[in-house]
Formats: structure tokens, C-alpha cells, sequence
């Protein structure tokens, strides 16, 4: 039983949204400044899962989350799309013209940049997280600096929204992932997707045909993601999420992947949240 989730940010964050969400309102939130903190809330048995914010279909992918799941070795467990509007904010009786300074986190930053180019006035300052700048104006009673965050941190930190929707991309998903110590308990009937790690020799054409054995198990490959191995210069990891439709189809596609591979590690098997 899940009752405390671990969260990157503070309330009024999109990982706090997505804990609401997937959870309801049944779990106790503990708000992390970072993954790493949230992560070992988890380690050290203070919190039961974590919300972690895996690719944004902007941005593209947070590969250090995948790292921490992988040492730590965690559990997928879920997923969670969530459509994310950013909006700046700041103290009321101010517009765009005084706002001198916007933060927010690094990825915020990047999603909205094609706005801040018709405003080049404004100095941009990564920072943790997102819903933490909006309290953060809040309590220190900040003009002339900005946030770009949720509309629920706007409205639990009462600070005026200037524009709504400044992404590049108005259509603009985040998928986050729940993770545990342990895997999940789910039926086989309800498992369709996988998230899996291997390593490759370093030949011609064997990524190709690990490739070719997803697709003739009836795998569908819905991520790729290559990480490199600090300790082994121009060698990688390989991250892949793969759904399937009969889950015997699966077993047979990991039997042959493990012969194949030289670290094969599975990373969750979970029921698709949408998109897929």
C-alpha cells in the first residue's frame, strides 16, 4: 500500500500534480528540492514510491533519471502523462516590461525559450524547480522576477499570471513515471508494456539485431534511449520501452534478449497509462 510519495519540487509543482493525479488525494506528498533526495527518501524507507519525471516530448529526455533507476535499482511500477502549461507569473501590478529576471528549472526553461527571444530584456536563471520560484516570490515579496510554473502555483501562491501557455509547443506532454524498491504486483492479463536495460557488444549490427527480435516477438518499441558508460569510454546502455499485446509474446522476446545481451536488466512491467 502506497501512502507516502516522493516528489521533485514543492507543492504546486507538475510532480505534485501528477502524485494527485495517479494517487488521489490519499497519499502524504514529501516535497524534494531534487531526484536525488526524492530517490533516497525511497532507499532509506521514508517514502513508499516517487514521482519521476522521465521525457518531455519537447525537451526530450531527463537521462539522469534514467541512471538513478538503474543504480539504485528501482521499479517501474506506472506511468503518468500529463499535458503541461507553462505560464509566467509574478507578483501582481507588474507586466512583461517589469520583469527583469525569470527562474525556473532548467527543463521549463527550455520549453519556453522561442518566448523569451521576443523579450531579450529578461535574464534567464536556471533553478531547482519550478512551483519553489513561485513561493519563493511569494514569501520574499520578489518584483521585477518572474516564474514560469503551473496554474496551481499561480493560485496557491497568489501570484498573477502575465502570459498563459509560453511553450515553444502548445501541445506539450511530460511522461513521469511512479518507481519503487520492489516491483509491482500485477496480473500477467494487465502487463502490457516493459520497461528494459542492455548492453551490446560493440559490433556491427548488433543493436539491429536486438531490434529485429522485439519485432518478430511482436514487440512494439515505443523509446530507445542510449546512455554512455563512464567507466567504459564510447560503450552504452540502452534504455527501451516496448509494448506488447499478449504477454507470452514478451517472456519469449526476453528469453532470447538475455542470451543475446551482455546486462540485461528489466525495469518494470506495467499497464500503460495512454499515448501508446
Amino acid at each position: 500500500m502506497i501512502k507516502t510519495v516522493a516528489i521533485q519540487g514543492v507543492i504546486g509543482s507538475f510532480h505534485h500534480i501528477v502524485s494527485q493525479q495517479y494517487f488521489g488525494n490519499q497519499v502524504t506528498v514529501k516535497e524534494c528540492l531534487t531526484f536525488d533526495e526524492a530517490v533516497q527518501s525511497l532507499i532509506a524507507g521514508k517514502t513508499d514510491a516517487v514521482v519521476m519525471a522521465l521525457e518531455n516530448s519537447i525537451a526530450g529526455s531527463i537521462i539522469p533519471n534514467y541512471a538513478l533507476i538503474d543504480t539504485h535499482n528501482l521499479q517501474i511500477i506506472g506511468e503518468h502523462y500529463l499535458d503541461v502549461q507553462h505560464h509566467l507569473m509574478a507578483l501582481p501590478n507588474q507586466d512583461i516590461n517589469d520583469i527583469v529576471e525569470v527562474y525556473s528549472h532548467p527543463m521549463a526553461l527550455l520549453q519556453c525559450k522561442e518566448f523569451f527571444k521576443k523579450h531579450p530584456h529578461i535574464k534567464l536563471i536556471e533553478d531547482k524547480d519550478t512551483a519553489e520560484v513561485a513561493q519563493r516570490i511569494q514569501s520574499k515579496n520578489l518584483k521585477g522576477v518572474a516564474a514560469i510554473a503551473s496554474k496551481l502555483a499561480s493560485q496557491l501562491f497568489e501570484l498573477n499570471i502575465i502570459s498563459e501557455s509560453i511553450q515553444t509547443i502548445k501541445h506539450n506532454e511530460t511522461r513521469f513515471v511512479i518507481v519503487k524498491r520492489e516491483n509491482h504486483e500485477i496480473s500477467e492479463n494487465k502487463r502490457n508494456k516493459a520497461s528494459l536495460k542492455f548492453e551490446l557488444e560493440h559490433k556491427r549490427g548488433s543493436l539491429a539485431t536486438m531490434l529485429n527480435v522485439m519485432s518478430d516477438c511482436k514487440l512494439n518499441l515505443t523509446k530507445i534511449q542510449s546512455l554512455p558508460k563512464i567507466e567504459t569510454p564510447w560503450k552504452y546502455a540502452f534504455f527501451v520501452d516496448v509494448t506488447f499485446n499478449d504477454f507470452e509474446d514478451y517472456v519469449k522476446a526476453i528469453s532470447i534478449m538475455e542470451i543475446m545481451t551482455e546486462d540485461f536488466k528489466i525495469l518494470g512491467e506495467y499497464k500503460t497509462q495512454n499515448n501508446d
